[in-house]
């Protein structure tokens, strides 16, 4: 894994669906030669679109209308990510998420979605702890799949947290990997999704 730099990303939004839902903070932190680049550590929080205010969502990720008020819009944190993206893989704990939200905000931005190779721990995670038989033998939510490798608990959905979390999930995953094949994992191991 030491010659693949990947970027750990979690987003914060309204609700689960990118074609009615909005970001609402962008969290990301690389992680380069098997290490997380906290010095790279970034996080955005994002001014919501027009009228729309952050309803119920708040009680998940505890992002309030006046804490955002003032927050950059899309427009202009799109390209930062954008930016810290370039050359790497895209890592996120159940991935789809962040896939999809970026690719509504790229395609609504520049009319298309980015080309992206992504590891998602959580799909590892099922991999790792899936029987001979085909049964998953613990959680697959990241703070028990963190919890099964003795990593420390963080707060839940708080972008640049989960995003630090899914990182440090991978470098662990990654040991076991190595345990379990006999020699240094690379990235087909991880089961790399690619779109766009």
């Amino acid at each position: 894994m030491v010659d693949v730099e990947l970027l750990a990303l979690d987003v914060e939004t309204t609700g689960l669906d990118p074609r009615t839902d909005h970001l609402l903070s962008l969290g990301w932190v690389p992680v380069v030669g098997g290490r997380v680049v906290l010095a790279q550590a970034r996080e955005l929080r994002l001014r919501p679109p027009g009228d729309v205010d952050v309803g119920p969502s708040a009680t998940f990720h505890r992002l309030t209308d006046d804490q955002l008020s003032d927050a950059a819009p899309l427009a202009d944190a799109l390209p930062l990510l954008l930016r810290a993206l370039h050359g790497r893989v895209l890592l996120a704990h159940h991935a789809p998420i962040e896939v999809e939200f970026l690719a509504a905000a790229t395609v609504s931005a520049y009319g298309s979605r980015p080309p992206l190779t992504t590891v998602d721990t959580m799909a590892l995670q099922h991999r790792l702890l899936t029987d001979v038989h085909g049964q998953v033998a613990g959680s697959l939510r990241l703070d028990a799949a963190r919890r099964a490798y003795g990593l420390p608990r963080y707060t839940a959905h708080h972008a640049l947290t989960d995003a630090m979390a899914a990182a440090e999930l991978l470098l662990a995953q990654v040991a076991e990997l190595e345990l379990k094949l006999g020699r240094e994992v690379v990235l087909r191991d991880l089961s790399p999704q690619r779109s766009g």
